[in-house]
């Protein structure tokens, strides 16, 4: 699916909701993050619109959880609060947090990590280790807080658990 879709499909969620579009906040693999301004509400929103169905039911699942256990930050990282969602649209309205924080999780894992062979394993403690550098320590303390929650964040990046 390309930009110009997600952005349509975006474009109903804000007529919906008596909202219009802003600015894009980010954009990657599973989906489209665009600002949600409300002429009802001061306090502009963040609108995730997905590709598709599997990375939506995920990130569903995941912000359901966090509500359930009233989890706003994990280690003094920001998490987004949903808000409301569209299952039609795959798309979800949250909260925008400042760093540090800690969001996106269209590829997490739900109560189980996957099976990957060690070696898989490996390979992605050394990639995590390399793209995350000294604040790589700090970012596994996060995803193992995460994992209480049974939450496996599978691909952590710099953008996604933000430091700084």
């Amino acid at each position: 699916m390309d930009e110009e879709e997600l952005i349509e499909r975006a474009e109903v969620f804000a007529k919906a909701h008596g909202c219009t579009i802003g600015e894009r906040l980010g954009f990657g693999i599973h989906g489209i993050v665009i600002v949600l301004k409300s002429e009802s509400n001061a306090a502009a929103t963040a609108l995730k619109v997905l590709a598709s169905a599997e990375p939506y039911r995920r990130e569903c699942e995941t912000y359901e959880r966090l509500r359930e256990a009233q989890v706003t930050k994990v280690r003094g990282f920001h998490v987004p609060q949903l808000l409301r969602r569209d299952d039609d649209l795959l798309t979800l309205e949250m909260t925008i947090v400042t760093p540090p924080f800690a969001l996106d999780f269209a590829g997490a894992c739900i109560d189980f990590p996957p099976h990957f062979p060690d070696e898989a394993w490996e390979d992605w403690r050394r990639k995590n280790e390399e793209q995350f550098g000294e604040d790589w320590p700090k970012a596994q303390a996060i995803l193992a807080e995460f994992e209480q929650l049974g939450i496996y964040m599978l691909d952590p990046s710099p953008s996604n658990l933000r430091f700084r």
